[in-house]
C-alpha cells in the first residue's frame, strides 16, 4: 500500500453539529484550500470532502501534516489559535487504513444514515473539485475509479442501499411518489429544523415547486438562497396553506395546523405529512374530503425497515471492501517501482533518438522509417524484461533493491539530473 496517503478530519461522531458548523466548508473555499495545500504546504494530492456531519481531508504525504491542514483551514475560516480544535480532529497515517477508510466513508458505513444515498456523490464532487485544482495524482484517480466501482457492486449485489433509512429521506421518498398524483405539484416545508432542513436538501434538485417555510425568516431565505428555493413569511404560511398540494409539517406545536386553515382548499387532493411530536396537524384534517394525513409514526416504520436491511447488509459490503482492498494493495505496490520504470523509458527513448541521429544523416526517408520502426520495436523488447521483474519484485516486497540496481545500471539519477 502506498504508505504516504493519509486523512485528517472531524465527522459527527468527534465533534458536535456546532464545531461541524463551524469548520464546514463550500466550495470555493475547498477550491482555494486545495491550491494552497499544493502551493504552500507541497502536498502531493489532496482530496476534501465537506458536508453537514463531516469535513475530512485525504491527502499524500510522507509526513503527517495534520497539524499544518487543520492550521491552514483556522486561518482561512478566521477561527484564531488552531490548539482550540485539534482535539476534535481524528487523523489516520497509515496507508492502507486510510484508503478503507475512504471506502467506508464513501459507501455510506461511517454515515450518520448507514448507508446514506448522498455521501457518494459528495465525494464525486469532492473529486471533481481535486481533478480542477490538479490535486487528484495517479494514486488518487485510480484509487478514487475503484470505489465508484465498489460502490456499483453494493448497489447490484447487497440491499445496502435499499428503502430510506432516515426520517427526512423517507419524507422525501414519500413526496416523489405522491407528486407523481400532480402534473405541476407544489410543495411547502414548514419547520427548519435538523429533519425539515434535510428535507428541503433532497427535495431541492426536484423539478416540482418547493417553498420553505420558518419561524425565523432569516432561516428560510438563507436556506432558499442556498438551495434555489422560494420561501413564505411564516406569518403568511396560514393562508398559504390551500395554494399547496403537498405540505410537511415539523413545526412542534400542538395541532399548528387545522381543518379550519384548509377549508379554503378549491377541489382537489391534498396530502400532508406531520413529522412534529407533539403533533403539529390536528388529527381531523385527516377527515377532511379529499385530504390524506401521513404522522411521524408511518414515516419512522418505513425508516426503521430500511435501517435493518441496511445492517444486515453490512458484512456484505465489508466483504465487497475486503476483495477490493486486496486488489488496492496490487496496483498500488506496483505505483512505487512507476517512477524508475518511467525514467528507464525515457532514458532508453534517449538513447534510440540519438542513435538514429548519429547514424542517418544522410538516409532515405525509407531507411529512417524503417530504423524509426526496428529502433522503437527493439527498445520495447529491452524494457520488456526489466519491468515484469519490478513488478515481480513488488510482489515479493523486494523492489527497493532492484530499483537501486537498475537506477546504477543505466545511471538514471543522472539521466533525471541532466534533465
Amino acid at each position: 500500500m502506498q504508505n504516504h496517503f493519509k486523512v485528517v478530519g472531524i465527522s459527527f461522531k468527534n465533534a458536535p453539529v456546532e464545531i461541524r458548523e463551524i469548520i464546514a466548508l463550500d466550495a470555493s473555499l475547498i477550491g482555494n484550500l486545495l491550491t494552497e495545500f499544493r502551493d504552500i504546504l507541497g502536498l502531493e494530492e489532496s482530496l476534501i470532502v465537506s458536508t453537514c456531519n463531516r469535513t475530512e481531508i485525504f491527502y499524500s504525504d510522507v509526513e503527517d501534516r495534520s497539524r499544518d491542514i487543520i492550521a491552514l483551514i483556522a486561518a482561512k475560516k478566521g477561527l484564531g489559535k488552531v490548539d482550540s480544535y485539534l482535539s476534535m480532529f481524528k487523523s489516520i497515517t497509515d496507508g492502507f487504513e486510510a484508503s478503507a477508510y475512504l471506502f467506508r466513508v464513501a459507501l455510506g458505513l461511517e454515515a450518520q444514515v448507514i448507508g446514506d444515498l448522498q455521501i457518494i456523490n459528495q465525494v464525486k464532487q469532492a473529486y471533481q473539485l481535486a481533478a480542477d485544482h490538479n490535486t487528484a495524482g495517479p494514486f488518487m484517480h485510480r484509487l478514487l475509479h475503484t470505489v465508484f466501482f465498489a460502490n456499483k457492486r453494493v448497489f447490484q449485489e447487497t440491499a445496502f442501499r435499499d428503502g430510506a433509512a432516515s426520517v427526512s429521506y423517507a419524507s422525501a421518498s414519500l413526496v416523489r411518489t405522491i407528486s407523481e398524483s400532480f402534473v405541476d405539484p407544489r410543495v411547502l416545508v414548514i419547520g427548519l429544523g435538523e429533519i425539515g432542513e434535510d428535507l428541503a436538501r433532497h427535495l431541492s434538485e426536484e423539478t416540482f415547486t418547493v417553498n420553505l417555510c420558518n419561524r425565523t425568516n432569516e432561516k428560510s431565505q438563507s436556506l432558499g438562497a442556498e438551495l434555489n428555493l422560494d420561501y413564505i413569511a411564516f406569518e403568511e404560511v396560514k393562508k398559504s396553506l390551500p395554494n399547496y398540494d403537498i405540505i410537511i409539517s415539523s413545526v412542534p406545536v400542538k395541532d399548528f395546523i387545522n381543518a379550519d386553515d384548509l377549508n379554503n382548499k378549491e377541489v382537489g387532493i391534498q396530502y400532508l405529512i406531520d413529522l412534529s411530536i407533539p403533533r403539529s396537524i390536528d388529527p381531523e384534517v385527516d377527515s377532511l374530503k379529499g385530504v390524506s394525513v401521513y404522522n411521524i409514526d408511518e414515516i419512522q416504520e418505513k425508516a426503521s425497515k430500511a435501517v435493518e436491511k441496511r445492517i444486515a447488509a453490512i458484512p456484505e459490503v465489508e466483504s465487497i471492501i475486503a476483495e477490493t482492498m486486496e486488489g488496492i494493495k496490487e496496483w498500488s505496490k506496483e505505483m512505487l517501482v512507476s517512477p524508475t520504470i518511467q525514467k528507464l523509458k525515457n532514458a532508453l527513448e534517449d538513447i534510440r533518438k540519438d542513435e538514429l541521429q548519429r547514424h542517418l544523416k544522410n538516409a532515405s526517408p525509407e531507411m529512417e522509417e524503417f530504423a524509426e520502426k526496428l529502433s522503437k520495436s527493439l527498445t520495447q523488447k529491452i524494457m520488456k524484461l526489466p519491468v515484469l521483474e519490478l513488478k515481480a519484485a513488488c510482489k515479493r516486497g523486494e523492489a527497493d533493491s532492484l530499483v537501486e540496481a537498475i537506477t546504477d545500471i543505466f545511471q538514471l539519477d543522472q539521466e533525471t539530473a541532466r534533465k
